[in-house]
């Protein structure tokens, strides 16, 4: 163990001072619980194949809105 220590490796009896990384098994779960049920709403069918990778050309390359400052992600749903 004395050779560890010179090359810096701290000792195992240290103690961890700092707080606990994560909550207790205890309020596991809690905000899952708390909100409400909400009925999954029936979408438009995706299209397969050919026509799915259509519409993604169209979505990416030309109806492509050229404005100011950063480009906006596909994911983002602001107006």
């Amino acid at each position: 163990l004395s050779c560890l220590a010179a090359f810096g490796v701290a000792h195992s009896t240290r103690r961890n001072k700092m707080g606990k990384v994560h909550g207790s098994l205890a309020r596991a779960g809690k905000v899952r619980g708390q909100t409400p049920k909400v009925a999954k709403q029936d979408k438009k069918k995706l299209p397969k194949g050919r026509a799915i990778k259509r519409l993604k050309y169209n979505r990416r390359f030309v109806n492509v809105v050229v404005g100011l400052g950063k480009k906006r992600s596909p994911n983002s749903n602001a107006a």
